[in-house]
């Protein structure tokens, strides 16, 4: 089973995240592919780099994942995060949780992930 994970590795809370996935994963002989949005044949992923930069993809299985099921398939292959996974794929909270990263948190990091581009922009 290959796990690919696309992150945005200009935004400070995405790259703090993965790179603690990274960590974590090495430490436990955990295969999992970290791929840099700046750097990653996007196609792979079938998303342009606005639609990488609005939420998480993976690849698992074959299968593409984005927003909080790709998550799932990070935290079901880390025994620390796999009961994470099992509690938020419980309906009620899933559908709580997907409310929540779709609709707050990944809407929040994408807006500053604009900001930091257009203040790169200006500097430029």
């Amino acid at each position: 089973m290959t796990t690919r994970i696309l992150f945005n590795e200009d935004c400070p809370i995405c790259n703090a995240e993965i790179c603690h996935y990274q960590k974590y994963a090495k430490a436990n002989d955990i295969e999992l592919y970290f791929d840099q949005l700046g750097k990653a044949d996007l196609s792979v992923y079938g998303v342009n780099k606005d639609q990488a930069a609005k939420r998480l993809h993976v690849i698992s299985d074959g299968k593409i994942l984005h927003g909080l099921p790709a998550f799932r398939a990070i935290w079901t292959l880390m025994p620390r995060y796999k009961l994470l996974a099992i509690v938020t794929n419980i309906p009620v909270i899933r559908e709580i949780a997907t409310f929540t990263y779709d609709k707050i948190l990944a809407p929040i990091l994408y807006k500053s992930h604009l900001r930091r581009q257009a203040k790169k922009a200006k500097q430029t």
